[in-house]
Formats: structure tokens, C-alpha cells, sequence
């Protein structure tokens, strides 16, 4: 499943807030993240991999659901690796992002960390085992997920 776009074409798709991308064959795929999450799910046995990058925690009804939303897009990602043939008990999550990029004088936004807590919450209905994460903390991040061997290379700005 990967949504027609020209940042999702050719080996190194590029995923934008609100996409997700997975499909049979060796990508790498990439994006940036704030306060948003993005979710790697891998399958060792079949060496397929897939990733999401969404912006808020939950929908809440109103609306379209779109993969922006946590509880979308990891329920897509997971719907999209089992239409690729995994056996769910083969999947692996590797969860990254969720940073407090933006200052907030009360506090009371905490969207990355809303963001971190529908990913864990999600990932532990689905009965997914994170087996690696880097979340929080106050700064951006970029990843690039092989979805052949399931490795990450992440970076992350410098802080300001």
C-alpha cells in the first residue's frame, strides 16, 4: 500500500505527515519528524517492511480518517504488512520521533508525547513488540528505514 505521490516514487520513498508507505521489494524509506511519530514495522522471515509518519494521536470521529492520525495509521500500516503476506506474529515495530519540537508556555499541548503513548498503546493492542525506539526529548530527527534488513539511520539536529 503506498499512496500515488511523487515523494513515494522509485527506491527511496520520501514520506510527508500523513503518509505511509509499504510494499514488497528493497526500499529505503525516509522522512523527518518533529512531534510526529513514525512507526517502522518489519518482518524478519520475510524481509518486507513497511513505515507511517503521522501527526496527531487518535481521530476522534469527525471528519475523514486519515493516516495523520495515530490509531489510522498504524491500524493501515498493520492492515497493509498483512496484505503483503506477514504473519503477524512475525512483526517487529521500531517507533521514532515524538519530540517536544515546539515550546509550549502551559505545557498542556504535549502533542509528541501524546503522540509517543497512542504509538505504544496501539502497537501493545496489536500485540506488535517495539523492539527499538527514540522518542521524546526536545529535537527533530531524520530516519531512513531498509525495509529489507529492517535497519535504521537516524540523526538527529543539533539542539538550539
Amino acid at each position: 500500500m503506498s499512496q500515488d505521490r511523487t515523494n513515494l516514487q522509485g527506491d527511496n520513498p520520501f514520506l510527508l505527515p500523513g503518509q505511509l508507505f509499504a510494499r514488497p521489494g528493497k526500499y529505503k524509506i525516509s522522512t523527518v519528524l518533529g512531534s510526529c511519530i513514525s512507526v517502522c514495522l518489519y518482518d524478519p522471515v520475510l524481509k518486507v517492511g513497511g513505515m507511517n509518519h503521522y501527526k496527531l494521536p487518535l481521530w476522534n470521529g469527525d471528519g475523514l480518517p486519515s493516516p495523520k492520525f495515530g490509531n489510522i495509521a498504524i491500524n493501515k500500516l498493520v492492515e497493509a504488512m498483512l496484505a503483503m503476506g506477514c504473519p503477524k506474529g512475525n512483526l517487529k515495530a521500531k517507533v521514532f520521533g515524538g519530540g517536544a519540537v515546539i515550546k509550549s508556555s502551559s505545557g498542556l499541548l504535549n502533542v509528541g508525547e501524546r503522540n509517543i503513548n497512542a504509538a505504544r498503546d496501539l502497537l501493545r493492542e496489536q500485540r506488535i513488540p517495539i523492539v527499538a525506539a527514540d522518542v521524546g526529548g526536545v529535537q527533530s530527527r531524520k530516519i531512513i528505514f531498509n525495509t529489507f534488513d529492517g535497519a535504521i539511520l537516524m540523526k538527529k539536529a543539533a539542539p538550539t
